[in-house]
């Protein structure tokens, strides 16, 4: 077996509740460690909370708490979102920790050679803890976009990385493929953003206007800017300068993020790295943002989604099917509560749930619950593989549903229940039956272990009810979507009984 393998998310911050956004971070990154699981690997999957900046200060003065005590409360709404989604993460990092604090502080020494002091004069937003470019901010008439916030004009003593010094290494690393980033157009817009050469970055801000912070070695009137310290955690969780162990898993294989930060990811972090004598992560993976009836979220508008909504009305497999099929995983998508209930009730519950109902139900009924021979299914696997690997989870689900959808054809045109009436009267029926149903389980049991990394709980079902060869119920199996099923093998009489609508 080759290298461990690591795969990492962005650590958010605090601050606020977790949205939609942050679940399919960590749907993402479940998905890709699951998927290497079941292929023998080893894998090391991070999650983490951000909780240093201006941002958590002001929050904890409103709610006149100390900086820690706050974010003591707050870190574990998050923690309970990524259990919620299924997330089967190795490794909790919180920027708080004791040992994340002396390695930043370790990391900064050693950037030492690349750290001047300077001036900083421009603009920033607090909301994004964020330096912008005068271009920037003319651009958006002196509002950030993403917090509908003017910016805030700085001038400061600064500490500033020489991340200009790395800019052909990264472009060079981008280029070539060596750090990947995934899909190519993000990976086009960020060769656009840095043709000029990536500028010097300030990292740390005076105390008197950042108190919240980790401190600068040597310097107790500087904090670092937040920024340096959150992208250091990919390392420092895994035990980086000091613990045993961490280089088996360093570079990542994959990084998740949001196309908002990838700018961070790929112009701050690499040339950290390098500056470290470090290796650069493998691949960036670029997810898009999840609109709400193709109108961006925001609190304004309060039109956000809470994933414990979803998860609690309709289960965790839900959820994962819908933001894993439906949201392609490599741009941007829409939710509606509409198209929900759709991919709910005709997906999940008819083509899938009515298949595997059906399906067990005739082997129970006309073979005695004995599978037989489970045959092999002929469906192609390649293009699934394919899609798996080139991180495209959305399509390599879209080719189960193909499968799922085949098999639903092929039960219509065969009607084993024809074929079970005539037994009595032609003596091959019996084995012609036997092959049907066989084709069938074979399919699922092919179809349940392709959906491993997407739905675990269903899966589980449908490895459960056909895996041993002598078909188990489904009510003792457990259930598999929260839906009244009325069942008959023939599909023209079979009937279900939806989810309730929800309102918009």
């Amino acid at each position: 077996m080759g290298k461990k393998l690591y795969i990492t998310t962005a650590i958010p911050y605090v601050n606020g509740t977790p949205h939609i956004g942050h679940a399919v971070g960590y749907l993402l990154a479940d998905i890709w460690t699951r998927y290497q699981q079941q292929n023998g690997k080893e894998v090391r999957f991070q999650v983490g909370t951000d909780e240093h900046g201006n941002k958590i200060a002001v929050k904890a003065a409103e709610n006149n708490l100390e900086p820690k005590a706050y974010t003591d409360q707050m870190y574990v709404n998050f923690e309970s979102l990524m259990k919620k989604v299924g997330a089967s993460y190795t490794d909790f990092i919180r920027t708080t920790d004791p040992h994340h604090i002396g390695a930043v502080q370790y990391i900064w020494q050693q950037l030492q050679p690349y750290i001047y002091k300077g001036t900083y004069e421009g603009w920033y937003c607090q909301g994004c803890e964020s330096f912008v470019t005068d271009k920037e901010a003319t651009t958006n008439n002196g509002i950030c976009p993403d917090h509908n916030q003017p910016y805030q004009r700085l001038s400061e003593d600064n500490y500033y990385l020489k991340t200009s010094a790395f800019t052909e290494k990264v472009r060079e690393a981008i280029e070539t493929g060596r750090m990947e980033i995934v899909p190519e157009f993000r990976k086009k817009e960020f060769l656009e953003l840095i043709k000029d050469g990536i500028q010097d970055v300030s990292i740390s801000r005076p105390r008197k206007n950042l108190s919240w912070g980790v401190p600068v070695p040597g310097d107790p009137d500087q904090i670092m800017y937040v920024w340096i310290d959150a992208l250091a955690n990919y390392i420092t969780v895994l035990g980086y300068p000091d613990k045993v162990g961490w280089e088996e898993y360093w570079p990542a294989d994959v990084q998740v993020i949001g196309k908002d930060i990838l700018r961070f990811h790929a112009g701050i972090w690499p040339p950290m790295l390098l500056g470290l004598g470090l290796p650069l992560p493998k691949k960036l993976l670029v997810h898009g943002h999840v609109n709400v009836g193709n109108v961006k979220m925001s609190k304004t508008l309060g039109n956000g989604v809470d994933p414990n909504k979803i998860i609690d009305e309709y289960g965790l497999d839900a959820f994962r099917y819908f933001f894993a099929r439906h949201i392609p995983t490599l741009d941007d998508g829409d939710f509606t509560w509409e198209k929900f209930e759709m991919a709910y009730n005709t997906e999940l519950g008819n083509d899938l749930g009515n298949l595997i109902s059906r399906v067990s139900g005739m082997v129970t009924r006309y073979q005695s619950g004995v599978v037989g021979d489970a045959l092999q299914s002929d469906h192609d696997m390649k293009p699934y593989y394919d899609a798996m690997n080139h991180l495209q989870f959305d399509q390599a689900l879209d080719n189960v549903w193909l499968t799922i959808r085949s098999l639903n054809k092929y039960i219509e045109m065969v009607k084993p229940w024809e074929i079970a009436k005539q037994r009595e009267s032609d003596p091959e029926a019996e084995s012609h039956l036997g092959e049907v149903l066989g084709h069938a389980v074979g399919t699922l049991i092919q179809i349940g272990h392709q959906l491993s990394p997407f739905l675990p709980n269903t899966s589980d079902v449908i490895n459960k009810t056909f895996g041993t060869g002598v078909v188990v119920p489904l009510e003792t199996v457990g259930g598999l979507f929260p839906k009244i099923y009325q069942y008959s093998e023939d599909p023209r009489t079979a009937t279900t009984v939806a989810a309730p609508a929800k309102e918009a």
